[in-house]
């Protein structure tokens, strides 16, 4: 059984998985704001290119959400706070939910 480095705490083989995965920020569709302005958060945000930051303003609206960054949970935060501030619906999760 392996330990938590930050707690010292004995972590079962699931539990080590399910603290190693990434944290994703998703950005849900909305009925308010203009595909444009979704690629140019995208853009101004993320640094994202035109193709790329189109790419998932198309997700977004075809599919309803798209991921748009992961790393740690409290960069995902960050992100959604960021989207927040845009007048966007963004959430965190963890990679590999729905």
């Amino acid at each position: 059984m392996a330990t938590n480095p930050r707690t010292g705490e004995a972590v079962s083989p699931g539990n080590q998985l399910l603290a190693e995965r990434p944290w994703q920020t998703v950005v849900w569709d909305d009925p308010v704001n203009l595909m444009s302005y979704v690629t140019y958060v995208f853009r101004t945000h993320f640094g994202f290119d035109q193709s790329l930051a189109e790419q998932l303003m198309m997700r977004v609206h075809q599919a309803g959400s798209a991921v748009v960054a992961e790393g740690s949970r409290e960069a995902m935060e960050m992100h959604v706070e960021a989207m927040h501030g845009y007048g966007l619906w963004a959430t965190v999760r963890q990679a590999g939910e729905q």
